[in-house]
């Protein structure tokens, strides 16, 4: 098993630009990015031929139907096809069965994910007209935020 991979002449885009160059990864994070870099030791080599890198895409707004109808779409099988489309952060919406609308539900929703979710991953809380004091006691690192259906949702 390589410790890092090497990613040779890229057209990598970040910040409004693109720049000709390598890029290595260690660890899982990228270590380097220059001209020209030599790979040395364990790292696996990988030859874009000019082709674009580009960095990891957030999905804001995913239904990912977990829990409630895995038959239609589960966190494992949806955040795989993500991560094959570029995708290596998804923000799952609270229309569920049951619905995420209290913290209870929010925390079993992270721990189902952390099972099974193969991408980074946050969860909105949903707002209904029952639920202000799960809203007023959500710490903001809880969610990534609080959803307004102002019509009928799943499960209601």
């Amino acid at each position: 098993m390589s410790k890092g991979i090497l990613v040779k002449n890229a057209r990598m885009v970040n910040e409004g630009s693109i720049a000709e160059g390598d890029l290595l990864i260690s660890d899982g994070r990228i270590e380097r990015i220059d001209t020209e870099i030599s790979a040395t030791g364990e790292v696996r080599v990988l030859e874009a031929d000019g082709r674009l890198l580009l960095p990891g895409m957030i999905d804001d707004q995913v239904h990912f139907r977990e829990p409630g109808a895995p038959h239609k779409a589960d966190m494992r099988s949806e955040s795989a096809a993500a991560l094959a489309g570029g995708i290596t952060s998804f923000m799952d919406m609270p229309n569920t069965n049951p619905q995420t609308v209290t913290l209870t539900a929010l925390e079993e929703k992270y721990a189902l994910a952390a099972e099974r979710a193969l991408a980074n991953h946050s969860f909105y809380l949903g707002a209904t007209n029952d639920n202000l004091s799960e809203i007023q006691n959500l710490k903001p690192q809880q969610t990534c935020g609080i959803k307004v259906f102002m019509g009928a949702s799943t499960g209601n």
